[in-house]
């Protein structure tokens, strides 16, 4: 690892940090991400239907990114935001009470 050799820093220690921390990726991600919540709330309120939902219209399955890499999508085990499950997340901004229509209309803005 170039990273490694630059700093003197063994790489299985820089790996460690790279992967315990959510921010640092070490794939490609893409321009947008859509982050949608798999808690308690959100699934007795339909958050499955909208993971799915989310999944067919981006083409793409939890932690992949589209091929034009405008979107990267993950599931989270909660956003914080149970008041409004079924909740979204794409980038900084939060969806809540989301249906199939609402997620459409949500991630045609961001194209």
């Amino acid at each position: 690892m170039e990273l490694s050799q630059r700093t003197g820093i063994p790489a299985s220690r820089i790996y460690g940090v790279a992967t315990f921390y959510e921010q640092f990726h070490l794939e490609p991600h893409g321009r947008h991400t859509v982050r949608c919540c798999r808690g308690t709330a959100c699934h007795v309120r339909g958050g499955h239907g909208m993971i799915q939902a989310v999944s067919r219209m981006l083409g793409v399955s939890d932690g992949q990114t589209t091929e034009d890499m405008r979107f990267t999508f993950e599931t989270v085990a909660c956003l914080g935001t149970c008041f409004l499950a079924p909740v979204i997340m794409v980038d900084n901004d939060y969806y809540g009470n989301m249906t199939s229509t609402k997620v459409r209309d949500i991630l045609e803005r961001y194209k």
